[in-house]
């Protein structure tokens, strides 16, 4: 579409006001032909007055510095190398969904929902349906319709600042559309490349000598954590919006209504969502997507469901990392055929033995696979896998490479059954299967028994310990995790926190070994002081005790709040032992059982590791655990025990409320019990607290409670 043009005043004769004006001008018009090119795909100039306004744009900004808006299309196209990526936490955690993978995890999920909010078989429940996209999860936090910070998913509670490579993307507009706009919008949802732009990207990378990518998910992500934006700005990233965080002003009441502002916005969002009423209708629709998945233009990995009324996803709320209101069903995963070369034993931080396939290498949805997980001894057996083997490989849930099945008919003449060893690979001691050791427990995998000795097991519970999860030290991989192990420079946790000052009393200091240099050695050693504080959580999951995982690790930080009391009640249970009212202490906190009450207590006995963790912590400051939107209520830090059956929340939304509120939800009632709400046909729980004269609330009275 033709334009009038008309003269545009020289630098030389622009005032300050004069430039001012027309950068703002500037910047709206600009901003404008970016979402005719990108998002409506109907440019209205040509690509040269497109570049000359631009250069308009630079030509003002160099006179006048002082006037550079910070919606400026100059900071679309990449600034000045970052050293690193600062941390961001997020304000509303980024969590990730639960996965269905059949038609009966869909049918279960929409009952479970129903069950929960207890809705009859009549009363509507509308459902959204959407594409999974398989792209790089991003937060957009903008502030009175201004972009002001981007971060990367992270551990789901603090991600990677990424505001300056995002700024970029021509797709996320800089400054929202429409009026009324709330003061602060974290706008979340997917960064990922098309099929054509991705094939485009590599068919360059080639050209030029250099990375090649496996598939447009690593190309994303990969274009996105560049520490010089203008790479970022140089590949053709695009963006999907589909969920938020924090937002002071909610303009909607269902999910579809949300994504459907967002478009108003100026935000691109998927045209593909559509609203559903029963599980048939959520299957069809995930059928037909499948159907159409490959013509889409862009990799999907299956399709998301979520409540729409956005009132019932605050009831339902969250279990774990994953909202109750929502989940993923995934496509199945995709297959092809190899050899398997080898098996070889990875011995991990507890003494597991795992079987791991080493295979020919092979693509398995587009992704180059050379190892894949056998999983222990018995799965072996039952699969009757041998080394030699053609064998089936597939991407379980697209991530996990994994053994199904050997190809029988392809199996060679002299492929014998493969047996498993009986001796640790890494220290020579001997392995013991858990079912040998502890017929009740049943378990099914071979442990080394060498414990310290182990150097496997040591070099393993140092890479949990600097891991995505646990202290997340940018830099310290497991290749320097291998490599500082075998040169004595790193043996425990806490000489992690003392290796730049031995560096600097060192003969052979770092920065002159092959490999390193003064800049990644400086940016090493930042990277260990920006973890020097850590919060309980992730601290507790670092110290890598066996059964405590990441979840657990939470809901001891969540029930202790700082280290100090987390202490304290571990070594009262350790003086006390089984049978005491301190192991019953730990053991009545939601999530917890006597498998975990153990495992602290073995841990905690032994001398070495108190050790460990007292010199750490001469290191280390840990951080009180801090709830996400901690509410103030009249059952704030109260001890709550629910029994009986409930008519009006039910069981599960009556503790998720109460967790909500702050209050702390135990599974057996004790002194410290706060209040007992007690149903119809309550049991021994109830009269534990007639006994103990803990207070006894009925579902009525919890109700009034709260609402106080």
């Amino acid at each position: 579409m033709a334009k009038s043009k008309r003269s545009a005043p020289t630098l030389d004769d622009l005032t300050a006001a004069d430039a001012e004006a027309e950068l703002a001008r500037l910047a709206a018009e600009i901003a404008r032909h970016d979402e005719r090119y990108f998002l409506a795909d109907d440019p209205e100039i040509s690509d040269a007055d497109y570049d000359a306004l631009r250069r308009r744009n630079e030509a003002i900004e160099q006179r006048f510095p002082e006037l550079i808006r910070n919606d400026s299309p100059s900071k679309r196209v990449g600034a000045a190398p970052s050293a690193t990526f600062s941390k961001v936490r997020h304000g509303v955690p980024m969590l990730s969904l639960g996965n269905a993978f059949a038609d009966e995890d869909v049918t279960e999920f929409v009952a479970r929902v129903r069950r929960f909010l207890s809705l009859s078989a009549e009363e509507p429940l509308a459902i959204t349906a959407e594409p999974k996209i398989d792209g790089l999860s991003i937060s957009l936090r903008y502030q009175n319709g201004e972009l002001v910070g981007a971060a990367t998913r992270g551990d789901g509670a603090e991600g990677e600042n990424v505001t300056a490579n995002v700024k970029t993307i021509r797709e996320i507009p800089a400054r929202l559309k429409g009026r009324d706009l709330p003061a602060v919008a974290e706008v979340r949802g997917e960064i990922y490349l098309r099929h054509d732009d991705f094939a485009a990207l590599n068919a360059a990378q080639a050209e030029a000598g250099s990375k090649v990518f496996a598939n447009p998910r690593n190309a994303a992500a990969g274009s996105l954590r560049q520490l010089d934006s203008s790479i970022t700005a140089a590949r053709p990233l695009r963006f999907f919006a589909y969920t938020w965080g924090e937002l002071s002003a909610l303009p909607e009441n269902t999910q579809h209504g949300m994504v459907e502002t967002f478009a108003s916005w100026g935000l691109p969002v998927n045209p593909l969502m559509r609203v559903c009423a029963t599980a048939d209708d959520l299957l069809a629709f995930y059928r037909e997507i499948g159907e159409r998945r490959a013509s889409l233009g862009y990799d999907i990995d299956g399709v998301v469901y979520k409540v729409d009324r956005l009132d019932y996803q605050d009831r339902l709320g969250f279990v774990s990392r994953s909202p109750r209101w929502a989940i993923a069903h995934k496509f199945p995963a995709e297959q092809a055929t190899t050899v398997l070369r080898d098996i070889e034993i990875q011995v991990g931080r507890t003494g597991s033995l795992t079987p791991v396939a080493k295979l020919e290498p092979v693509t398995v949805g587009g992704v180059v696979v050379s190892n894949a997980t056998l999983h222990n001894e018995d799965e072996i057996a039952r699969k009757d896998v041998r080394i030699g083997d053609t064998v089936v490989v597939q991407r379980a849930g697209d991530v996990i490479p994994q053994v199904v099945r050997p190809v029988i008919e392809k199996r060679p003449a002299d492929a014998v059954p493969y047996v498993f060893p009986k001796v640790c690979p890494a220290c020579g001691s001997h392995a013991v299967r858990e079912a040998d050791s502890d017929p009740e427990a049943g378990g099914v995998v071979r442990r080394c028994t060498g414990g310290l000795i182990c150097p496997a097991q040591a070099k393993e519970r140092l890479k949990h310990f600097v891991s995505r999860l646990a202290f997340d030290i940018e830099g310290m991989g497991e290749e320097k995790i291998e490599a500082f192990f075998d040169e004595g420079l790193i043996r425990r946790p806490a000489d992690i926190f003392t290796l730049e000052a031995r560096d600097k009393e060192s003969a052979d200091p770092l920065a002159k070994r092959k490999g390193f240099g003064a800049k990644s050695v400086d940016k090493l050693f930042r990277a260990i002081d920006a973890r020097r504080t850590i919060g309980l959580e992730r601290f507790l999951f670092a110290l890598g005790i066996r059964h405590i995982g990441e979840t657990t690790a939470k809901d001891l930080a969540k029930a202790y709040r700082t280290m100090e009391a987390f202490r304290a009640a571990v070594q009262a249970a350790v003086v006390a032992g089984a049978d005491s009212e301190a192991y019953e202490d730990i053991d009545a906190i939601e999530g917890i059982g006597t498998t975990v009450v153990d495992a602290l207590i073995d841990f905690f006995s032994e001398p070495h590791n108190v050790e460990a963790v007292d010199d750490l912590l001469a290191h280390v400051t840990v951080a009180p655990f801090v709830p996400h939107a901690a509410v103030e209520s009249p059952v704030t830090g109260k001890t709550v025990v629910f029994t009986g059956k409930l008519e009006q929340l039910g069981r599960s939304e009556a503790k998720a409320q109460a967790e909500r509120l702050g209050a702390k939800v135990s599974g057996s009632v004790s002194a410290k019990t706060d209040y007992v709400v007690a149903g119809a046909d309550a049991g021994s729980k109830l009269t534990n607290a007639q006994k103990l004269g803990v207070t006894v609330l009925t579902e009525d009275e919890w109700i009034a409670l709260i609402k106080g």
